[in-house]
């Protein structure tokens, strides 16, 4: 058993700065298998801290492990780094990074106002959307899956599940996109600190103005619903409304946008999956797990050992740090029968994609009736789906995986049902 993470050799064929080479990042599983194989639970000594990767050793990380990670507003000021203030007065409220009451509490209000029946709601209105942006490229026989669907669908759908013009949708995803390099990238890409801090205050600003139409012209959507919202007579202030109304928009739009491009190409790459699935819609929801778990739209999440702890074997000391690749994990073959196959029925599929335990994401309902949609839209109206002969460029974002582009080729396109 290693008592010290400093005891371990310096592997750099383990490090997830792997990540960082193009070739590494388009196809990053058979790095995951490796780290899986020699060392589920290795101190990687570039990162300063614990890469897990094996499927039982990520859901005790998920399910132990604190969330709250993120330096507060005093420490950053402590460090010299007080030009990055907004961006921590912006996570110490978000529920991602809180735990115990404090989690329990924000999570609670939020899923007051994130109801079944206001996900449900939106059924007709995502399918409405998807029909609406295919007969915007129905005519040319080709599109760019990302830029003319991926994107813009769960932006729309986003802003109005927020209650916020459907016009800014454009906006938004840029902020979006922005603020994900916070979540995933900011310690790789520091000369986008700047630009990352541009939109967290131009966000705050948007969603406060927000705020004060509420309070005038009162309008349905979560941004009023989290206003309002009172659980045993608690409720959010604003500056918590504002910074998990960002949380819920970014969510809302990253993690689709992902599942769409990253589970297209996918099933563009095996096409009799693809036929399969389109001749049987019927399998569509397993179909969307599998996917998931495919290719995880959420590569891996931070979190800091509570108290000392053993994993795989291994001893964690209080405060180290630890990174669960929940990517790595949906592909250990001690969990998943033949993982590196895609089978659209599989049955026992309990990926860790939308994370585990208290941290779940509560927005899975809706990726999931999104992804639902989306698929059935594009395989139904658009025949003879081809890729283009274009390279493929993956962002630069080692947490939330997806494409910049995806070039396709179609048929003449159906008509809405």
């Amino acid at each position: 058993m290693n008592i010290h993470p400093r005891a371990q050799s310096d592997d750099a064929d383990l490090s997830l700065y792997q990540l960082l080479d193009p070739q590494v990042l388009a196809d990053p599983y058979p790095l995951y298998r490796t780290m899986r194989e020699r060392d589920p639970v290795h101190w990687d000594p570039f990162l300063h801290a614990w890469v897990v990767t094996g499927h039982a050793e990520v859901q005790a990380v998920l399910q132990k492990c604190s969330s709250e990670r993120t330096p507060t507003p005093e420490q950053l000021e402590a460090m010299g780094l007080h030009a990055l203030t907004p961006i921590a007065q912006v996570l110490v409220r978000q529920m991602l990074f809180k735990d115990g009451d404090a989690h329990t509490r924000l999570r609670g209000l939020c899923l007051a106002a994130f109801t079944p029946k206001r996900v449900a709601a939106l059924r007709q209105q995502v399918q409405d959307i998807a029909d609406d942006l295919i007969d915007k490229a129905a005519d040319k026989g080709r599109m760019d899956v990302i830029a003319d669907f991926a994107s813009p669908l769960p932006a729309i759908v986003t802003a109005g599940l927020l209650g916020v013009p459907a016009a800014d949708w454009e906006q938004l995803k840029t902020w979006s996109t922005d603020f994900a390099e916070v979540l995933g990238n900011l310690q790789h890409n520091p000369d986008r600190a700047e630009r990352s801090l541009n939109s967290i205050e131009e966000m705050t600003a948007y969603f406060r103005a927000a705020l004060r139409n509420q309070q005038s012209s009162p309008r349905e959507g979560l941004l009023h619903a989290l206003a309002t919202a009172e659980v045993d007579g608690a409720r959010l202030s604003e500056e918590e409304v504002v910074a998990n109304a960002i949380l819920i928009m970014t969510g809302g739009q990253e993690t689709t946008t992902n599942l769409i491009g990253n589970g297209l190409l996918t099933l563009l790459r095996r096409p009799e999956e693809l036929a399969r699935l389109r001749d049987c819609p019927a399998i569509m929801p397993t179909a969307i797990e599998e996917l998931l778990r495919f290719e995880s739209p959420t590569q891996h999440t931070a979190r800091m050992v509570a108290e000392d702890m053993l994993v795989g074997g291994k001893l964690l000391r209080k405060r180290d740090a630890v990174m669960a690749v929940m990517a790595a994990a949906n592909r250990d073959p001690a969990r998943f029968r033949d993982p590196d196959e895609l089978d659209l029925t599989r049955a026992d599929n309990k990926h860790l994609s939308f994370s585990w335990a208290a941290h779940f994401c509560f927005g899975a309902p809706l990726a999931r009736m999104e992804g639902q949609i989306a698929f059935t839209t594009l395989l139904r109206r658009l025949p003879d789906l081809a890729l283009e002969p274009q390279p493929l460029h993956w962002r630069e974002n080692l947490a939330l995986r997806g494409l910049k582009a995806l070039h396709v080729s179609f048929g003449p396109a159906l008509p809405a049902a």
